[in-house]
């Protein structure tokens, strides 16, 4: 059931810490899968290491994205880029940073679903996208206004691609994971002051792995989750269950 059997899916923010274990997961899982992110030297390597194709682009660009997947025939999907932004309350955040968090990890996603989600109602054979979201959409955290606001925005736009493309055969969810101890979140939530009260409220007391969120992604993906369509799913330790 989650055998992909040569399914062509792309992965965005491959270049990444999640992104990079989604593609290793997908690939020995049998997809054909196509690398995207911002960096082309992970690409290269992550390419060299899994057999993977790259196909880097930008997320901020419409044109870049359009370009890129223009007849690009594609069954899957996984939206994993993102930027972090800035730790910040209301009152002191920096406008321009949130408008590069939500063109990113928003409108970048919605981008990428626009023009993959084209080439899946071409090819007429369904497919699935799945989103990576986090857990800052789904409660307050402190400092993540411009995080938190382009997570959530994500998740909406999860639900009504699901509710639009349904009709395809093409299923849309989001994942929601904790923190994943990357180069990205260490600068913050690797503070002791800031650690060790997050951990204390998590039930499984721990950080996520790169592995813990990849393997959800694929099976969300698979034929396993065939009837899961427009779901938010939390991988986060039972955090969010509080």
């Amino acid at each position: 059931m989650t055998d992909f059997n040569g399914r062509s899916i792309l992965v965005t923010g491959a270049s990444g810490g999640i992104g990079g274990a989604t593609v290793r997961h997908l690939v020995a899982a049998g997809a054909n899968v196509i690398a995207s992110g911002r960096s082309i030297e992970a690409l290269d390597a992550l390419a060299e290491a899994t057999g993977c194709q790259t196909l880097p682009f930008d997320l901020t660009s419409e044109d870049s994205v359009r370009d890129a997947l223009d007849g690009l025939d594609l069954w899957g999907v996984v939206n994993c880029g993102g930027y972090g932004g800035e730790i910040a309350s209301p009152t002191d955040t920096n406008i321009d940073v949130f408008d590069k968090v939500i063109s990113i990890n928003a409108r970048g996603s919605l981008l990428v679903t626009k023009y993959a989600a084209a080439s899946m109602i071409r090819l007429g054979k369904g497919g699935a996208i799945v989103n990576v979201s986090s857990q800052a959409s789904l409660v307050a955290l402190t400092g993540h206004i411009s995080y938190g606001s382009s997570k959530a925005a994500l998740d909406n736009i999860t639900r009504v691609s699901a509710l639009e493309l349904g009709q395809y055969g093409i299923r849309v969810n989001s994942v929601n994971p904790t923190v994943v101890m990357t180069d990205m979140s260490a600068f913050y939530w690797g503070l002791p002051e800031i650690e060790g009260p997050f951990l204390s409220q998590m039930p499984l007391g721990r950080w996520a792995t790169e592995d813990d969120i990849a393997a959800p992604i694929v099976f969300l993906l698979s034929d396993a989750a065939a009837m899961i369509s427009g779901v938010s799913l939390p991988i986060d330790g039972g955090y969010t269950a509080r």
